[in-house]
């Protein structure tokens, strides 16, 4: 399974909230952000304060996917 945080992305959009504002809002380094962007694995402490920060429930920010839909 892979991991995609569109969902996140586009509720950053929607909250008119830039990446860098959730990144300090959060507490979260810049490197995670890194991995975040690339749809990499994070700590559920990570998702943890991002869903704190939002008000948002951990499927608000992020789905798992089948590979093959991934891969596209």
């Amino acid at each position: 399974m892979a991991i995609s945080y569109n969902k996140l992305w586009k509720l950053l959009v929607d909250r008119k909230m830039s990446k860098a504002d959730l990144r300090k809002a959060a507490g979260i380094a810049p490197n995670t952000m890194t991995r975040l962007r690339r749809d990499e694995e994070v700590t559920l402490t990570v998702l943890n304060k991002i869903c704190a920060v939002l008000g948002a429930d951990i499927g608000d920010i992020m789905e798992f996917l089948p590979e093959e839909k991934a891969e596209r």
